[in-house]
């Protein structure tokens, strides 16, 4: 009797095992290191939490992985007077995923007053939403009827429909939100694909697939096709690699320095060893990293233009990504838009010419009486390998570099307040239009009233940055953006280092994950073959 009730019991486990294999390929599984702080979308600030709700919100508009605008809950648009008046017309099958507060165990519709409570709730200030900047161009906004949505902007602003996109802007429904008040982080109701099903913060969340999903594949197929979607939080990369190697997680995206020289090459290709198992997709991503001058400050070398040409002379951008990065990233060339947006120019920037910047030193020399020059470039650990690179190189020219790592929010502070001199930055688009790297150097946005942190200041480059916003021809609006772009790095205020890629590696079973240059993860179109 014992022996049949442990025989039993064994084939129970085996045919549950065997059940949960089957089901595997309907499961896609990724690790988020950085854990997730809210699924609210009006809090989806980091990319963690945008990852998170792009599976269970939608807006009016979405972007394609070209940077395209395109529809989502509105169906169409218009923009009238004088680029200032955003009409948008509704889809009348979206549906709000279920839920009992609706009705039991029912569902209802979008309607044109669900965005006006949304975008009421992104400005309410006892909210105090990350996003509320959103919508500072925004004079009014209304629903016209059940699906009809208009929005009155202050003046034309032509990335509008870019900021749109943004998580920030997704539409909720009311009477949930105001149900859970601050739990509605843990109690998510939205749109999308997936529906919230389960949440043990820092361990593990979990989707299930909306079957009331809107949208649909060029064939008419319903979207997503996956069934699930489940998140660990493992919080050590290196951890997070391993457990993709042997087939517990689908993807990892990004190059860690704990795992880069174990999976690729030196020239940024797969090891041969990883190549059967593994795929690997990388495309432009919308941020340039940079090292910045304070235009301001008393230091008699960094205010010498000819020693700061010399510095972005001074070193081999190319070799840098190669050796430090494993080749992935775009040497930093051209100007400080990023390859990937238009208004970018690879022409406009700086190569590495060491004889050229050495002549640049010596007459700084020779101008100042300035023997032996000398700066302090400020930084955080994660990019000391960098600044030594850099600091080794301009050795070599003739110009002292000094070194000095700091936490990652003193640096902050730091050149927020304009007390670093010298110091490494980044910048990664909160909306996928140049005008948004060029807000950086438009004397109003000084900091810490803006992002202007070099206090760069220009009449020339504020009279187009104030023109591109009224210009709603695309091609015109480009050549305003590469001529600004290009007037800053004349005037050399900063040090373009790289234009960042988006690495992402999956298994070979995993097919339609895509990539865009925002690193948005998009889930909809995922299919897993069965191993």
């Amino acid at each position: 009797m014992k022996l049949s009730c442990l025989l039993l019991f064994v084939f129970i486990l085996s045919c549950t095992s065997k059940k949960e294999k089957e089901k595997e390929h309907l499961v896609f599984k990724y690790n988020e290191h950085k854990n997730i702080g809210s699924l609210d979308p009006a809090f989806s600030k980091d990319l963690a939490d945008i990852w998170a709700t792009n599976q269970l919100f939608n807006g009016l508009v979405q972007m394609d992985d070209q940077l395209n605008v395109k529809p989502s809950i509105a169906k169409s648009w218009t923009i009238t007077d004088s680029a200032t008046l955003y009409t948008f017309t509704l889809r009348k099958n979206v549906l709000f995923h279920n839920h009992n507060l609706f009705g039991k165990n029912t569902t209802r519709a979008v309607k044109a007053s669900d965005f006006e409570y949304s975008f009421n709730r992104l400005k309410d200030k006892s909210v105090a939403s990350p996003g509320s900047w959103v919508l500072n161009k925004v004079k009014s906004f209304s629903a016209v009827n059940d699906s009809t949505f208009q929005i009155q902007l202050k003046q034309p602003f032509p990335a509008f429909l870019g900021l749109l996109t943004m998580k920030y802007c997704a539409v909720v429904p009311k009477e949930i939100v105001e149900h859970y008040k601050n739990d509605f982080r843990s109690n998510p109701i939205g749109t999308g694909p997936f529906k919230f099903k389960r949440w043990e913060e820092n361990i593990k969340l979990v989707f299930r697939r909306n079957t009331n999903y809107f949208e649909t594949d060029s064939s008419g197929n319903k979207l997503p096709y996956l069934e699930a979607v489940a998140i660990t939080f493992l919080p050590d990369k290196q951890s997070e690699f391993l457990q993709f190697t042997q087939g517990n997680i689908d993807f990892v995206s990004g190059l860690d320095a704990s795992y880069k020289d174990e999976i690729l090459t030196s020239e940024g290709e797969l090891k041969p060893n990883y190549s059967d198992a593994v795929t690997m997709i990388r495309g432009p991503y919308l941020n340039t990293e940079y090292l910045a001058f304070y235009m301001e400050s008393d230091v008699t070398a960094l205010q010498s233009k000819k020693l700061r040409k010399a510095i972005n002379l001074g070193f081999d951008r190319q070799k840098m990504i190669k050796y430090l990065r494993n080749g992935v990233g775009i040497a930093a060339n051209g100007g400080f838009i990023p390859k990937g947006l238009p208004g970018f120019d690879a022409t406009i920037g700086y190569h590495y010419k060491p004889e050229e910047a050495k002549q640049l030193i010596a007459d700084f020399k020779t101008e100042t009486g300035i023997t032996n020059p000398e700066i302090t470039l400020t930084t955080t650990s994660n990019y000391l390998s960098f600044c030594e690179f850099i600091q080794r190189e301009l050795q070599k020219i003739g110009l002292q570099v000094n070194v000095d790592v700091i936490p990652a929010s003193s640096l902050k502070d730091g050149k927020a307040n304009g007390q670093l001199d010298f110091f490494r930055a980044s910048w990664i688009a909160d909306y996928p239009d140049a005008e948004n790297y060029l807000s950086l150097y438009y004397s109003k946005n000084f900091a810490p009233n803006g992002p202007n942190y070099t206090h760069f200041k220009s009449d020339a480059f504020n009279k187009m940055y104030e023109a591109a916003y009224l210009e709603t021809d695309i091609a015109k609006r480009q050549k305003l953006y590469t001529k600004m772009d290009s007037l800053i790095m004349a005037s050399v205020p900063i040090v373009p280092l790289f234009y960042d890629e988006v690495v992402r590696f999956t298994r070979k079973n995993v097919d339609g994950l895509g990539i865009n240059a925002t690193n948005l993860l998009d889930l909809k179109r995922v299919k897993k073959a069965i191993k």
